[in-house]
Order: structure tokens, then sequence, then C-alpha cells
């Protein structure tokens, strides 16, 4: 069983910075791709942003320019580095992995919270 578990999150000023990362129990290597995602309540998940092994990384446009995701294949890891927090990027981050089998797994989530 496949295991991610995310770290990071926190309570972080508007305009500030956090990084997240998110700790596979395997070879990040071996997942066709790696997301994070966020939820905030009364809304659906949404994808942030993805490493994917065919189409590299891409972003939702809220985020572009902002945050970066990066994998580390050495530790597995896949982190996301995020800039220039606004208030509306307060949310519970979860990580995703999905196989070539199409096999999802997700974390249980880390609360970002951007508040003066």
């Amino acid at each position: 069983q496949v295991q991610l578990v995310e770290s990071g999150g926190g309570l972080v000023q508007p305009g500030g910075s956090l990084e997240l990362s998110c700790a596979a129990s395997t070879t990040v290597g071996s997942f066709f791709e790696m997301g994070w995602y966020r939820q905030v309540p009364g809304k659906q998940r949404e994808l942030v942003a993805r490493f994917s092994n065919s189409v590299g990384r891409n972003y939702v446009d809220s985020v572009r320019g902002r945050f970066i995701i990066s994998r580390d294949n050495a530790k597995d890891t896949v982190s996301l580095q995020m800039n220039s927090l606004k208030s509306e990027d307060t949310a519970v981050y979860y990580c995703s992995a999905r196989t070539y089998g199409g096999m999802e797994y997700w974390g249980k989530g880390t609360l970002v919270t951007v508040s003066s």
C-alpha cells in the first residue's frame, strides 16, 4: 500500500512563502504523475500543480508564476514551493500520485492558512 505524507503547512502572512513536502513510501519515479491539490470547505478539490512524466509541470492559472512543483527522486519526495501567498490560497493541500496502471493515491492533507 502506497503512503503519501504531507508536511510543511502552517500559518503565514500574505506575501509570505511556504514549502510543502510530500514523502512517498515508494519510489516517486515509478509514478506516472504526482501533484498537489487543495480544498476549502464547501468547494471541490482543485488541482494546484502537477508533475507528469508525459507533459512535465503544469499549474492552475491562479498560482502560475508564484508556485513551483519539484520532484526529488533520490529522496522520494515531491515539493511545492509557494511564494507571494494570498488569502485565497488558504486551504487544505493534498499530495496525490497516479501510477501507470491508473491507481490513484492521496495523502491526508496539510492545512495552509494565509492571514495577517
